[in-house]
């Protein structure tokens, strides 16, 4: 009996020297273990809670950059129809007026409404001049972009300048200063990718018809009346030859002169532009 009313005798001096007492008693050590692991636990959540709304975020800018995406994809498959369109359109003008050529002058295969003194002087320009080519059959003039041209640019060389007033000369001389004129510019296949070059015309379609409009002016300013006068440019779209090597492509890049009737108007429908 000694020893155990010594054994609780002792266990209340150690409940009294802890401050504790009563049966639900918890150590002041296990509190702070547990305010500790509260902390621990309301951070991780507060982590969580932000790397969900950093997910979020970032989802909505992927939504948002996707809706972008799509919105520009139509955009360029708009675009790319309008280009198609406008080269079948093109295609259609070409076909046509090949075919107005064809069949005017009594169904005939020789459709040049020039007169023969026209003629002969336009061949002579042929045989001195390297990179001009006369149809006599059709009337129509080829001047190759190394003969008019730098690559490239629109600057008529200083050499073409002078070959053009010789040209300007016979079409303006008797029956042929009446005939009307449709410039045509064509380039290569390649796309244009020289930085100065590009700054000034985008495309091949801005730099085929840009380059009409040069000999156009240039035309203009020796001499040819406006009235008289139209152009188009058609890109990589006519080629002469297939565009496999440099020399074929060198054939390509060209600007052709229509000459045609004065009451051949009907020729340049559907594109054509006459400045008149």
């Amino acid at each position: 009996m000694r020893g155990t009313a010594r054994i609780i005798g002792v266990c209340v001096l150690g409940l009294a020297s802890s401050g504790l007492t009563g049966c639900n008693m918890v150590p002041k050590r296990n509190l702070a273990q547990a305010q500790l692991r509260t902390q621990q636990l309301y951070q991780q959540n507060m982590a969580i809670a932000a790397e969900r709304d950093n997910q979020m975020r970032l989802a909505q800018e992927a939504a948002s950059q996707n809706q972008t995406l799509q919105q520009q994809l139509a955009d360029a498959q708009s675009q790319r129809e309008g280009l198609q369109s406008r080269v079948d359109n093109l295609l259609s003008e070409r076909q046509k007026l090949q075919e107005q050529f064809t069949s005017y002058n009594g169904n005939t295969p020789n459709t040049n409404p020039l007169p023969d003194s026209a003629n002969r002087a336009l061949q002579g320009l042929e045989d001195k001049y390297k990179g001009f080519v006369f149809d006599p059959n059709t009337g129509v003039s080829e001047f190759s972009q190394a003969l008019l041209f730098n690559s490239g640019s629109d600057e008529l060389r200083p050499e073409a300048v002078n070959l053009l007033k010789k040209y300007v000369a016979i079409l303006n001389e008797g029956e042929s200063k009446n005939l009307k004129i449709l410039v045509v510019g064509h380039t290569d296949d390649r796309k244009v990718s020289k930085p100065s070059t590009k700054a000034k015309h985008p495309d091949n379609w801005y730099l085929s018809g840009d380059r009409a409009i040069a000999v156009v002016e240039t035309l203009s300013k020796l001499g040819v009346a406006d009235s008289r006068m139209g152009f188009s440019g058609y890109g990589p779209h006519q080629p002469k030859v297939e565009n496999k090597t440099d020399a074929e492509r060198a054939k390509n890049r060209r600007v052709e002169i229509f000459v045609l009737a004065p009451d051949q108007a009907a020729a340049l429908e559907n594109g054509s532009t006459f400045k008149g």
